[in-house]
């Protein structure tokens, strides 16, 4: 069991057992639903049942984008609020969100020119037909309109087969053209989602959030809370809960005694690779384009990783959602479609990831052609209940002032903080040049390393001058799983611990760090792991071994990790 000072927001949960809303559900949507409710100095309180970022928002396809294949399905606000989206994220989220040179293969000029309307209208895909070079310059041609003169991307460029051959030579020999546009990345969206959480707590003294807490019941305008972590129920009253559980909404609906058929969820996996091969033929950008099946596809290199994606299946909700052999042969076979010469195996896999994407019920429309746009459902009752269904990470700003608008309304308050344009956590400030980078760091060597400091900055942005004075001192030092020295250390793990909840030794490895993600787990390092935390968490042996087995089942199970 935890100490009683490391579960100390549990602790002033029960104290204080109610706010005037309540946000259930710690991705992305519903953290910055809780950060825009605490500026406009609401008492809000959030809780999550499992980590923050842990769901369907940790297992995006790391893109922040306007969602151009969405023109066809004539989703055009969708698209137009996902492009100006993007480029506010580059802004105020420029130690997270990055520009993303993207390429489109194309292999023929007029193919899906009438198929598309077919697929307009209809939402259903038909006999695959690939699109060509006239389509989907109409449709960059559109998207870029959508995303305006006051931009910070390029706009769009094509070229023909001998251009394209030169840029990228591992392409297929029969590549005609290839599209060139820009979108952005989000290398590390738990981290990006943590600073959101973090904004919120830092604007509103009444403003409290608790993970590892889960709602199972709603009766007479108190919610039945459980400590997950500990098994303890007590009630906790609002006047106003937001349902921002995602794919669970339903389900969370039926829990608080009403039941819901919102949602209809598709299954999205993908796979890391170790391929430094494929790395070199992507030359630093997102190969976007449909494969055999007519499902829009991805390979683009992050960091030294490769991340290959997605699939858009039904999902069971009564399993977790993992990655299958099935899929990964799949993801083999798109590489290979583009890239016809590289070998990928499975000993290239570092990390495999599936989640559930939280879309609206869609009965017989195929998945693909399901609209990614967001609504509101609002239930009148002893408290009054907001569900939102559907959301995007792109647009998880716009999500928020939509629900903190409808929250306000039915409170009974005006909006007095704008969130367009504001910064997120260590954005502020944030170096985004390379001299920049460099002067930042070099007036900090004092604390570590130029390495160490370069980690800690893309780790933290600016923020990490939080981090620097649990550095340097005689009980700071490197874990001896890790190749590289710089990568964490224990006093790092102290302020992890001191200000980012965690809970379970698997937070570290999959959401505080990416080191699973790049696949550098290691039997020695969660060893280790287990150590510094039981000591700063209070574990005794047996929580601290069934720490281990329960890290090591989720690598496995869920991310076909095998440790060594």
């Amino acid at each position: 069991m935890q100490t009683e000072q490391s579960r100390q927001i549990v602790r002033q949960l029960q104290e204080r057992p109610a706010a005037r809303v309540l946000v259930v559900g710690g991705g992305i949507n519903g953290v910055a639903t809780f950060r825009d409710l605490a500026l406009q100095g609401v008492d809000v309180t959030l809780v999550e049942r499992g980590d923050y970022c842990e769901g369907a928002s940790g297992a995006s396809s790391h893109m922040i984008h306007g969602g151009i294949r969405y023109l066809e399905n004539g989703e055009f606000r969708l698209v137009h609020e996902s492009v100006q989206e993007r480029n506010g994220l580059l802004e105020v989220a420029a130690h997270h969100v990055k520009p993303l040179r993207t390429t489109i293969p194309i292999f023929s000029t007029f193919s899906g020119i009438l198929s598309a309307p077919t697929r307009f209208l209809t939402h259903r895909s038909g006999k695959p037909t690939e699109r060509g070079a006239v389509l989907i310059k109409l449709g960059l041609v559109m998207y870029d309109a959508f995303a305006g003169i006051k931009r910070s991307t390029p706009w769009h460029t094509f070229v023909g087969r001998k251009a394209s051959r030169e840029q990228l030579p591992a392409l297929r020999d029969d590549v005609k053209y290839t599209a060139t546009y820009f979108d952005a990345s989000v290398h590390n969206p738990e981290r990006l989602t943590l600073d959101v959480l973090r904004d919120g707590l830092a604007a509103n003294p009444q403003a409290r959030a608790a993970n590892y807490v889960s709602l199972i019941g709603n009766d007479g305008g108190a919610a039945t809370l459980r400590d997950e972590l500990t098994g303890e129920t007590f009630e906790f009253a609002a006047d106003v809960v937001v349902n921002a559980t995602g794919a669970w909404t339903d389900l969370t609906n039926t829990d608080m005694g009403a039941a819901t058929s919102y949602m209809g969820g598709t299954k999205g996996s993908h796979i890391v690779l170790d391929h430094p091969e494929l790395h070199a033929a992507c030359a630093g950008r997102e190969i976007f384009f449909e494969h055999t099946d007519g499902r829009i596809v991805l390979i683009y290199p992050l960091g030294d990783r490769v991340l290959v994606g997605t699939t858009d299946l039904e999902a069971d909700m009564s399993v977790d959602a993992v990655c299958t052999e099935a899929e990964v042969d799949y993801f083999f076979d798109l590489v290979g479609h583009v890239f016809p010469k590289i070998s990928v195996e499975r000993s290239h896999i570092v990390y495999r990831f599936s989640g559930v994407r939280p879309l609206p019920r869609h009965d017989d429309t195929a998945p693909g052609f399901v609209s990614r746009d967001y609504r509101i459902e609002r239930r009148a009752g002893d408290n009054t209940v907001f569900s939102l269904v559907g959301g995007k990470w792109t647009t998880f700003r716009a999500v928020a002032e939509h629900l903190t608008n409808e929250v306000l309304d039915e409170v009974g308050l005006a909006r007095s903080v704008q969130t367009t344009g504001l910064a997120i956590g260590g954005g502020r400030n944030y170096p985004t040049t390379d001299a920049g980078r460099r002067a930042w760091a070099s007036a900090r060597t004092r604390f570590a390393s130029a390495e160490r400091l370069d980690i800690l900055l893309e780790r933290y942005g600016t923020r990490a001058d939080e981090v620097l004075p649990y550095l340097g001192g005689e009980s700071d030092l490197p874990l001896a799983g890790l190749g590289n020295p710089n990568e964490l250390s224990t006093g790092e793990l102290a302020y992890m611990v001191e200000h980012e909840q965690v809970g379970h030794l698997v937070d570290v490895l999959v959401r505080r760090t990416a080191l699973a993600f790049r696949g550098l787990v290691t039997r020695e390092l969660v060893d280790q792991l287990a150590d510094e935390l039981a000591s700063r968490l209070g574990w005794d042996e047996d929580r601290r071994s069934a720490e281990i087995l329960g890290c090591t089942s989720v690598l496995h199970e869920k991310h076909q990790v095998e440790l060594v």
